[in-house]
């Protein structure tokens, strides 16, 4: 072990964790649960009924004063102008090359502004946005004083009900709203990474306890159970939801990860990195992110070479058992000619080639996502 290592933080909800039994490993920082009763049951459950995340490792950048919504033009490829007050948007922040520094949330807030961040990228992105922010912008790291909970699945706005005094029905998805959890108000928005729907919580560390807790018991009738990130990375991935460090990083442009659509070159304002996105869109991206089902029983897994007819056309960004289809999955980049539905490719597993098909993504359609 790295004795230089920074130690590893734990969330507000570590003794939750460990009264509940869960097996709590490194990541991005933090201990966090990788599961509690089981990767399976757990992911079944979400998808079935409901499930409880502790996400508070994720980050929170505060953005507040005059020309805010300028400076978040320019820092983030979507079209914040375009937010109503408490709407939330899926963005990215680009480098000069187009190469993909992160992907978050922003929410537009009463006088401010909210960014919801990699928790590997956290003092990455602030620094970021700190050389570039003009004068009249204040940024603050909210992060470490930020707990998130997420509550995903079918029976989410059930749950959801019995915390908060809102009307549910009217919160659309990628929208937020405030309400009371404990005595405090708390900020919580129809947003989440399952294909489910699902709301996301931000209250303050000395809340997460409470609300935790309080979910527990408002869920036990709907069958909730907590969830740890193994879960989180099957439910995203039958998604084709791209992962930091996964499908995305510096080195991946949005039009090859197929983040083409939270690109904007047209809204009012430039944006770090536009050029060179406008440059591959007229160019064509040499590779393309594509999502597989392998055809016979093998599980694919992040770094596996691809092949088409012998010859290596790419690499496995993530893969694995999908809980739901009942068989292997993945996703990968692969040059462009083989990106197409239905093309044939091989994954190349412990020095086997196995046979899989590119598929339409994603790869759960019945799901409960508003």
């Amino acid at each position: 072990m790295d004795a230089t290592a920074a130690p590893l933080k734990d969330t507000p909800l570590a003794q939750r964790h460990l009264l509940l039994g869960a097996r709590l490993v490194p990541f991005a920082g933090f201990r966090m649960p990788i599961q509690y009763t089981g990767i399976i049951p757990e992911h079944r459950a979400v998808r079935s009924q409901v499930g409880m995340f502790d996400l508070s490792h994720m980050g929170e950048i505060e953005v507040r004063g005059q020309g805010m919504l300028a400076f978040l033009e320019r820092m983030t490829t979507n079209d914040v102008t375009a937010l109503s007050t408490y709407q939330a948007q899926y963005s990215l922040f680009l480098n000069e090359q187009g190469g993909i520094i992160d992907d978050l949330v922003v929410y537009h807030l009463p006088n401010r502004a909210l960014l919801v961040v990699n928790a590997a990228n956290i003092e990455k992105d602030y620094a970021w946005l700190t050389s570039h922010c003009p004068p009249g912008v204040r940024l603050a790291n909210r992060s470490d004083e930020t707990a998130l909970i997420a509550i995903q699945g079918p029976r989410a706005e059930a749950v959801m009900t019995d915390l908060v005094d809102c009307d549910l029905s009217e919160i659309e998805y990628y929208h937020s709203a405030e309400g009371t959890v404990a005595g405090r108000q708390i900020l919580f928005s129809r947003t989440g990474y399952t294909g489910e729907d699902g709301f996301e919580i931000y209250l303050p560390n000395e809340l997460a306890e409470p609300c935790w807790d309080a979910a527990l018991e408002a869920g036990a009738q709907y069958g909730i159970v907590p969830v740890g990130l193994g879960a989180r990375d099957t439910l995203r991935l039958e998604m084709k939801y791209a992962l930091y460090g996964n499908e995305i990083d510096e080195t991946t442009h949005p039009i090859e990860a197929g983040l083409g659509w939270v690109v904007k070159p047209d809204k009012p304002h430039d944006f770090i990195g536009k050029s060179a996105v406008v440059a591959m869109k007229q160019k064509g991206a040499s590779r393309k992110l594509v999502a597989f089902v392998m055809d016979a029983k093998a599980i694919p897994r992040g770094g596996c070479p691809i092949q088409a007819q012998g010859a290596v056309i790419g690499k496995v960004t993530s893969g694995t058992h999908s809980p739901s289809r009942d068989c292997g999955i993945g996703m990968g980049y692969v040059a462009t000619a083989h990106a197409a539905p239905g093309s044939k490719i091989e994954i190349v597993i412990r020095d086997q080639q196995v046979s899989a098909t590119v598929i339409k993504p994603p790869f759960v359609t019945n799901t409960s996502h508003r």
